[in-house]
Formats: C-alpha cells, structure tokens, sequence
C-alpha cells in the first residue's frame, strides 16, 4: 500500500506513523506530507527517515490511501483534490463528518457501510468514538433512547500547544496559552467554541455524531464537555435511558463480549477505568457499571480511552484495514 499520511508532523499525525508501525499496516511507500513550512523536514517511521512532501507532490504520487489529520479547512481544500485523483482519504477533521454524502465510521460499530465509491471517509470527534464503541452493542439490545454525557478531557485533544501550556504552568513558566484560562489545578468547562444555543462545538458533536453513527435520529442526547488538567485519554460519564428493560451481568456479558472493548468494573477492588491505564492503548476501557436508581431502565457507565490513539489515530487506521481487506483500495 502507498500511504499518505497529511498533517504528519502534528500530535495525531505522529500517532498515525506510530499506529501504522505498530499494526503492521502494509505500507511499501509512505509519503508524509505537512503545510509548505514544514515540507524538507523528517519524520521517523519504523526506524527510517522520511522527507516531508506538499499536498500537490502527495497527490501526483496518486497513494491507495491517505490519512488526514490537518485540520477542517485543510481537509475542504485538498481531501476533494487527492479524491479526484483517485485517491481514498479517511479524513480525522470535523470537515466532512455531518456531510450526508460522507460516512462517519467507527469499525466496530459501521463499517460495513463503506463501498467503492466512498473517497472521502469521515473519522468522528474523539469524545464521540470511545462513547459509541460502548454504547452501540448495548444500543442493539435495549434500544437507547435517551442519553446525558459528561466528559472529562485531556489536554492532549486541544493539541502541543496545550500541552505545553499545562507543563508550562505546573513548572511556573509564563508561556502561551492555548485556553481562556490557567488550566492547571483548574477545570474549564468549554470545549470549543461556543454555538447559539449556549453549547460548544464538542457538545453538539456528540449530539449529531452519536446519531448518524448509530444510524438512528430517534435517540436524544444531551453533552457537557469539560477540559481537565490531564495529559492524555478522555474519561466520560454516560447515563442511558433504554426502551427495554436490562439487567446488569448480561451488560457486563456484552461488553466484556465486544470488539474494542476492555471491561475494568470491580469498584471493590479499585478497578476501573482511568486515563494512565489507558495510555498508549487502542481499546475502549467500560467501568463503574451500575443502575440509575432514580429512573427505570437507565444505566449509567464510565468510559475511558487513549484519545490520540483510539479518538484518532488508531481508528483512521483501522477503516483504512478495513478497506484493504475488502479490496476496496489498492
């Protein structure tokens, strides 16, 4: 496979290299490709040096697939332009994501909506991919109808210059600011710009994403998005109201039973899920299983993923296996 990989010198993009390496994707030709200002630098795969290139020699170089992480505005311009070439983008931006024409994928969860003709793939929002991987095979059992998110995100989703906003701040260094406020000892509730109706932008991309990914408009949600001073994985408290009714160890059955899924719930014993175990891991990590006593047939859960990783990097990866496996590249 020739892979592109499009924003290769940021976070996610180095994940993406990362994942690639990792998963033993069958990369022959790699072409990482970044803005003008960072085309002759190096980036590392598998122990070798490799130039990066613009968009316009990646497109004459006409790869199988190319992975975006560069940001929306970057993926409206040159996703159509790689597609035109023939080329299969899988696209990490919110650029296409509620586009009608385009799928929204989680592997586990939809995969099988992908064809031929698809050339631009959307990748959802972090908060929404670890989220859904959970709720989707509860989903088809007892029919969700209402849920309440809350999430509890690292730094790490905002990107280096967060990062270093946090170090800076935890090593008393005036440096510049990636948030609205100090966020070290601190919590902000803004993810995000704010929208009209008084939520952020990551509020209401779980709204929307949860949907379309579900397939199903008939499920509400409600979302409250805060930033924590962690370095990396988003934690998210989930309450489900379901049609059908449930009981709790065939939740855990299914769960523990689902792909991508690891199941951390035994609260006596100090398990359950939590952003330093998850780092550097591709799963979805389900704890704090209980029921709402205080409303039938409603659950609540805590979930916990590597959101560079899982949230980015390791799904654009596992749609582009997914299209491989099914010849629908190469």
């Amino acid at each position: 496979m020739k892979v592109a990989v499009v924003g290769a010198t940021g976070l996610v993009g180095q994940v993406m290299l990362k994942v690639l390496a990792e998963r033993n994707f069958p990369v022959t030709e790699l072409y990482p490709v970044a803005s003008e200002k960072s085309v002759g630098k190096e980036v590392e795969f598998k122990g070798k040096k490799y130039k990066v290139i613009s968009m316009t020699d990646a497109i004459a170089k006409k790869p199988d697939v190319a992975i975006f992480s560069a940001g929306g505005n970057t993926s409206l311009q040159w996703a159509p332009e790689f597609a035109k070439a023939g080329v299969t983008v899988v696209d990490n931006s919110s650029a296409w994501r509620m586009d009608a024409t385009k799928k929204l994928v989680v592997p586990e969860i939809n995969a099988n909506v992908l064809g031929k003709d698809d050339k631009i793939i959307a990748n959802p929002n972090c908060s929404t991919i670890q989220m859904v991987v959970a709720l989707a095979p509860l989903h088809r059992k007892y029919k969700a109808k209402r849920l309440v998110i809350s999430t509890y995100q690292s730094v790490t989703g905002t990107g280096v210059k967060a990062v270093q906003q946090l170090e800076n701040e935890r090593a008393g260094i005036t440096g510049p600011m990636a948030y609205p406020h100090v966020i070290d000892k601190n919590c902000i509730p803004q993810c995000d710009v704010f929208t009209e109706n008084g939520y952020t932008k990551e509020e209401m991309k779980l709204v929307n994403e949860t949907k379309k990914i579900l397939g199903d408009d008939s499920v509400r949600v409600t979302a409250t998005a805060v930033r924590v001073p962690v370095s990396g994985g988003h934690s998210e408290t989930v309450n489900v109201e379901f049609e059908n009714e449930f009981d709790l160890s065939e939740v855990r059955k299914i769960l523990s039973d689902s792909p991508g899924i690891i199941l951390q719930d035994d609260p006596a014993a100090g398990l359950y899920p939590m952003p330093r175990t998850s780092a550097g891991r591709d799963e979805v990590f389900v704890g704090r299983i209980r029921r709402d006593e205080t409303q039938a047939k409603t659950l609540n859960f805590w979930v916990v993923s590597d959101n560079l990783r899982k949230g980015a990097a390791t799904n654009a990866v596992q749609i582009a296996e997914y299209l491989m496996e099914k010849k629908l590249i190469g």
